[in-house]
């Protein structure tokens, strides 16, 4: 989203702080809830490392990390919302797990290079992050990536295009990893049934 803004600060901070404060009064009205864990990370949990440093991008409350540090991963997890960020310090607090929540604009400061073992990415999209996402994994590393599609059978996530993806978009995006996981149903057969409106991608880097 930030990267139109060009070199002007301004500007940048602008949208950075109405991005965090839309995001800061979801949130407020949600710490009540029980974080869930996406669908691919559940579902593929099986392929996670024993050991590993994970990052939960764009984390929201947190769920995911609470999942990968149960799991036995050291766990970073970075939101634009500080909301979000306290109530995950909260619920890891709660059950005395060991994660690093840090209120980050994940845009404008963006992963460092072969960090990380594992990255989760759930209901996030910007599209010029992908080869950020890609550089920030280790040799080995795995992405767990879920968002939503345009082709959607029920009126749920967002209805902007810019954040819902092509069909087999995560495939291109993310085309330099090796498949190792990727499902996406679109609007084919009984649609009351299977998993509807989002594609999930596990992907490993060489």
């Amino acid at each position: 989203i930030y990267f139109a803004c060009g070199a002007d600060p301004g500007l940048l901070a602008s949208l950075m702080m109405d991005v965090q404060q839309k995001w800061d009064a979801i949130y407020s009205k949600r710490q009540s809830e029980k974080p869930g864990v996406s669908t691919v990370l559940e579902q593929n949990q099986h392929l996670l490392p024993k050991t590993g440093l994970a990052l939960d991008l764009a984390c929201g409350l947190g769920g995911n990390s609470l999942f990968l540090a149960e799991k036995g991963l050291k766990v970073e997890s970075w939101d634009i919302s500080s909301v979000a960020i306290e109530q995950l310090k909260v619920n890891a607090g709660k059950v005395s797990l060991d994660i690093h929540a840090q209120q980050r604009d994940v845009i404008a400061d963006p992963p460092a290079t072969a960090v990380y073992d594992v990255i989760v990415v759930s209901h996030f999209l910007v599209r010029d992050m992908a080869p950020v996402i890609v550089d920030a994994l280790k040799s080995g590393g795995l992405l767990f990536y879920q968002t939503f599609c345009r082709n959607k059978v029920n009126e749920i996530g967002p209805n902007t295009p810019d954040f819902l993806l092509d069909d087999n978009e995560l495939l291109h995006m993310f085309s330099g990893l090796n498949v190792r996981v990727y499902r996406e149903e679109s609007v084919l057969g009984q649609l009351e049934s299977g998993w509807r409106d989002q594609a999930m991608l596990v992907a490993e880097k060489a």
